[in-house]
């Protein structure tokens, strides 16, 4: 096995009564499924690797109730990966039934996991989804006689619009409550015929029996799907989503803070708050630290509200699209050539992309690589260079007073620092990059209600992750001005604040809030009055190099090590510094 895979799993799931477990090839729409027979809304994405550790709840048949495990996706049960590992084990777990979903797209591939679980003897329903974009492409399956080559039942379904799923549960129920019958492995079983053929050989030969050609017309999706993976003309259309996106997100995101949350929180919140603590608390320390300059209630919306806010909504918004309607793999193909010169292949983009929302999510996605040197080269990249919405929104919010050009010029330094960074990696980091295998889904769009719960499920991650250690921030923020330690601190690092990197005294406030959250080393800018062009380029770029924040450097020791964690938080630091001191002193030489 890989040694760089962690799958998570409990013990204790083995010993669980009444399991039955959900398995299928990664992208088949398990976690549909999942969502849809339990409740339980889970994040589903449309590629490769996002299913590494399992998602229990509880389905209802009739009036028992059952342990439904969506087990990690996997494309055989030979076991070569930590996630065919855990799926063997579940296996042997004694599950009373298995739900296997087959993708009737690629039916072979499909079948021939459906054939190895078989092997277990464990009553087993399968949901034959996706039939509508086999339709689409022109293949016609024999529902009935694919469910006698199996010997098993087979619904059809289409998950995201919850057809089939009933009668799923009724065979399921039916094949629970069936007495299990002796078989003797007999030539005339077609569950037996696997054993004496190749199962390969098996699955093509019950494909070829059940699958039918017919003749029709692709769709415009199936075109475009098809175009988006050649380099044209699939490059300039992966240029122009990438333009899209960023189009919507930062120019939707400044429209948004402008026209509804600047005004609810200037005309509205702030106002309403100032009016009830200054009724009934006097003049003060606390006054101040609640609705003073750096007040709880003052910049705790200013920041959190008018700041992130939209950016982070907008970003989940098109980034989630892009997952489900299967684009996010096209992009990967058409890059790899370049990522594979920054020492990482081009699956991996998917996870940096990630990145750009949270660097949590992927350091954890990182999992998906298939060596340690790729894992510790993508969670490096994220760090150093990888500004999260968060902390992308609040640059905005800084530049947008200057100049687009600031933004622009922030951009290429993210890049170019990505670029280095990699190049170093690969030289130091010893291993190797294995070539990129990822499953490129149908280009679909999104259902609906799939996609708001996802929608809905990141955006509550973010506020329950995000919000306590902003407020957090807020609190170190205020008690260190109405204290006067901040101007004490100030004093000690003004020749590298003021000195080094030419910024306002009052600057130091950022350094300082951006090891708790790394937007928070953006935001005090913002209320810096007099702040120039270059200090205000100095200032993002300190922070988009800053040390990661606590739970980035809590989630890379979790993931690797103390040790990991220390290096890249001090290595990011120095580089910090170094690089935004010397855009400050060359700047000045040319000025």
């Amino acid at each position: 096995m890989a040694a760089c895979h962690e799958i998570n799993y409990d013990e204790k799931i083995y010993e669980k009564p009444n399991k039955i477990l959900l398995m299928g090839n990664p992208n088949v729409g398990k976690s549909v499924f999942f969502s849809n027979l339990t409740g339980i809304h889970v994040v589903s994405s449309n590629y490769a690797g996002t299913t590494v550790s399992y998602t229990e709840g509880t389905l209802k048949l009739g009036n028992e109730s059952y342990t439904l495990i969506d087990v990690p996706g996997t494309y055989s049960m030979e076991a070569t990966s930590e996630a065919e590992e855990v799926a063997v084990r579940f296996m042997n777990s004694n599950p009373i039934a298995v739900l296997c979903v087959l993708d009737a797209t690629n039916l072979e591939r499909n079948i021939k996991l459906g054939l190895e679980l078989q092997k277990y003897k464990v009553p087993i329903v399968y949901a034959l989804n996706l039939t509508d974009v086999a339709k689409r492409h022109g293949y016609e399956i024999n529902v009935s006689l694919l469910s006698k080559e199996l010997a098993a039942p087979v619904i059809p379904t289409v998950a995201v619009k919850n057809e089939g799923l009933n009668q799923l549960k009724d065979e399921l129920q039916k094949v629970i409550n069936r007495p299990k019958m002796a078989c003797g492995n007999c030539s005339s079983c077609p569950a037996c015929a696997s054993n004496m053929l190749n199962t390969w050989d098996r699955a093509r030969e019950i494909t070829a029996k059940v699958r039918k050609k017919v003749d029709t017309k692709l769709s415009f999706l199936d075109r475009l799907g098809s175009n988006m993976l050649k380099p044209w003309p699939g490059i300039p259309i992966a240029i122009l989503v990438i333009l899209l996106s960023l189009g919507v997100i930062v120019g939707g995101g400044k429209a948004l803070r402008a026209t509804l949350l600047l005004p609810l929180v200037n005309k509205v919140l702030v106002p309403f708050f100032k009016m009830v603590f200054s009724s009934f608390v006097p003049e003060g320390t606390l006054l101040n630290v609640l609705i003073g300059e750096y007040g709880i209630f003052v910049i705790g919306f200013e920041w959190i509200i008018a700041l992130i806010f939209p950016y982070v909504l907008l970003f989940y918004i098109v980034f989630s699209f892009l997952e489900d309607s299967g684009v996010l793999p096209r992009l990967s193909v058409l890059f790899d050539n370049i990522m594979r010169k920054m020492g990482i292949q081009g699956g991996s983009m998917i996870t940096i992309l990630l990145g750009y929302g949270c660097a949590v999510p992927a350091i954890i996605g990182s999992r998906a690589a298939t060596t340690k040197k790729e894992r510790l080269s993508i969670s490096s990249i994220v760090c150093f260079a990888v500004p999260c919405i968060s902390q992308t929104g609040a640059l905005i919010s800084l530049f947008a007073g200057f100049s687009p050009v600031l933004l622009i010029l922030m951009i290429l330094l993210s890049l170019s620092i990505m670029m280095i960074v990699s190049s170093v990696l690969s030289r130091l980091l010893k291993g190797t990059v294995d070539p990129m295998v990822i499953e490129i889904p149908n280009l679909l769009m999104p259902n609906g209600k799939a996609y708001g719960k996802k929608l809905m499920l990141r955006m509550k991650g973010f506020l329950l992750d995000a919000e306590v250690p902003m407020l957090i921030s807020i609190v170190i923020a205020a008690l260190l001005k109405e204290t006067g330690l901040l101007a004490q601190i100030a004093v000690y690092l003004e020749p590298i604040v003021s000195g080094w990197l030419g910024l306002p005294k009052d600057a130091v406030i950022a350094l300082i809030l951006g090891i708790v959250r790394r937007e928070m080393a953006v935001a005090p800018l913002l209320a810096i009055e007099g702040l120039t062009a270059l200090q205000a380029f100095v200032g993002g770029t300190v922070a988009l190099l800053y040390l990661p924040c606590l739970s980035v450097f809590g989630i890379l020791t979790k993931e690797f090590s103390v040790k990991v964690a220390l290096t890249i938080a001090c290595s990011t630091t120095i580089t910090a510094f170094v690089v935004a001191g010397l855009i400050n002193q060359l700047a000045h030489l040319f000025m």
